[in-house]
C-alpha cells in the first residue's frame, strides 16, 4: 500500500516541503514526469521549485506507454546525472504515474523493462517515486502495477515494489479535463469496481473499498446535485478506493480483452474498456445495463465497427494477448474459465466491436 498520501484542494502545493528532506545530495536530482499537455502550462510547472540538476521531462500520452519508452527515459537519466536521482516524480494520468513507477524501478533493477511484464518479477525495490494525478479513475496512483506495451504483449509491472512512496490528491489538477476523457477514465474506475466486485478473488478487504467506489460512481455519472468541485473531489476518492480494491483482488473480462485491443489496435486504455464493456451482458448483465444508463446521460458515443475489417492473424494476436492474462480470467470466470473462453468466442466478442 502506499505509505504516505496527503489529500485535498491546493495540497500541490506541498510538494516542495514534502521532496525538501527527500534529496540524498545535490548530485541527485529529482526527475518530474510530466504530461506534455502541462508543456505550456505556466500554473502547474510555476509551482515546482527546481534546484540543482533537477529536472522537467515532459511525455506524450498521445499513446500507450512502452516498456521501450522506459528504457529510453531511464538510459536518458543514466546518461545525465551524476549519481542516482533522489526521486522521481509523475505528474499526469495513468499513462504518466506508470511511466513514473517503471523507470523508479528500473533504475535499480537489471535489464530491460519488458524482462519484468508479470507477475513479482521485481528483485530491488525501486527509488523514491512520488505520484500526483491529474485526472481520476485509472487507479494508477494506489495500484501495485504499471501497465506498459511490450514488443510481444501489453502487461503490467506487478510488484510489491511498484507502488508509490508518496501520493498527492489535489482535486484542482483535474479541473480542465475534457468531458469524453473525464468519462472514459472514470468509467475505467466503474468498470474496476464490476469486475472486482463480482469476481472469484472477491474478499472482504477488496469489498469494502469497491462497494465505496462503486458508490462514488454511481453518484458522479447517474445523480444531478453535485457541483464541479464535488465531482472532481468524489471521482478522486472513487479512482483511489477503485484501485485499493482490485489491488486485493483482480480486474477481469473487459481489461483482459482491451489489452488486445490497445496492443494491436492502439486504443488507448479507457475507451477499450468502455467499447469492450458494452458488449459483456452475458457476463456483467447489472454493471453493462447502469454502464448503458450512464453513456446515455452524458451523450457518450463509442466507437463502432473497429474489428469490422480485422484479418484472421490480426484477430488471433488480439486473442493470444487476452488468453494470457490467467489472473483475470479466473477471477472473472473460476479456475474452470477455459471450458468458457475459448479463441472462438472471443473472436465472436472482439466482431460485435
Amino acid at each position: 500500500m502506499v505509505p504516505r498520501v496527503v489529500f485535498g484542494r491546493g495540497s500541490f502545493n506541498q510538494l516542495n516541503e514534502i521532496l525538501a528532506p527527500k534529496r540524498v545530495s545535490i548530485d541527485a536530482p529529482f526527475i518530474y514526469l510530466i504530461d506534455a499537455v502541462f508543456k505550456n502550462n505556466n500554473w502547474l510547472t510555476s509551482r515546482l521549485s527546481l534546484s540543482y540538476d533537477d529536472r522537467i521531462i515532459f511525455v506524450s500520452t498521445e499513446e500507450e506507454p512502452k516498456t521501450s519508452q522506459v528504457d529510453a527515459l531511464v538510459e536518458s537519466i543514466i546518461l545525465t546525472t551524476k549519481a542516482l536521482p533522489s526521486g522521481i516524480i509523475g505528474i499526469g494520468g495513468g499513462s504518466v504515474l506508470d511511466l513514473a513507477k517503471a523507470v523508479s524501478l528500473m533504475l535499480t533493477n537489471e535489464g530491460e523493462a519488458k524482462d519484468y511484464q508479470g507477475w513479482d518479477l521485481i528483485k530491488n525495490p525501486g527509488i523514491y517515486h512520488v505520484g500526483i494525478p491529474t485526472i481520476s479513475g485509472t487507479g494508477a496512483e494506489v495500484s501495485r502495477t504499471t501497465v506498459l506495451m511490450g514488443p510481444e504483449k501489453k502487461l503490467g509491472i506487478n510488484s510489491d515494489f511498484t507502488p508509490f512512496d508518496q501520493v498527492i490528491l489535489d482535486s484542482e489538477l483535474t479541473k480542465d479535463v475534457p468531458k469524453d476523457q473525464w468519462f472514459y477514465t472514470g468509467m475505467d474506475c466503474y468498470i474496476h469496481c464490476i469486475e472486482s466486485l463480482t469476481g472469484s478473488y472477491l474478499n472482504t478487504f477488496s469489498q469494502t473499498y469497491g462497494d465505496m467506489a462503486l458508490g462514488l460512481c454511481k453518484e458522479i455519472f447517474l445523480e444531478n446535485n453535485l457541483s464541479e468541485i464535488e465531482l472532481q473531489e468524489k471521482l478522486m476518492m472513487a479512482s483511489w478506493h477503485g484501485g485499493m480494491s482490485i489491488a486485493y483482488s483482480q480486474v477481469g473480462v473487459a481489461h483482459a480483452m482491451s489489452y488486445g485491443l490497445s496492443y494491436l489496435l492502439g486504443i488507448k486504455h479507457g475507451i477499450g474498456n468502455c467499447i469492450v464493456f458494452d458488449h459483456l451482458e452475458e457476463f456483467y448483465p447489472e454493471g453493462v445495463a447502469i454502464f448503458k444508463a450512464m453513456k446515455q446521460k452524458h451523450n457518450i458515443a463509442l466507437p463502432q465497427g473497429i474489428c469490422s475489417n480485422l484479418s484472421d492473424t490480426e484477430f488471433d494476436v488480439m486473442i493470444t494477448i487476452a488468453l494470457n492474462l490467467v489472473p483475470l480470467w479466473e477471477n472473472a470466470l473460476g479456475k474452470n474459465w477455459k471450458s468458457i473462453i475459448t479463441p472462438k468466442k472471443l473472436k465472436e466478442l472482439y466482431l460485435k466491436m
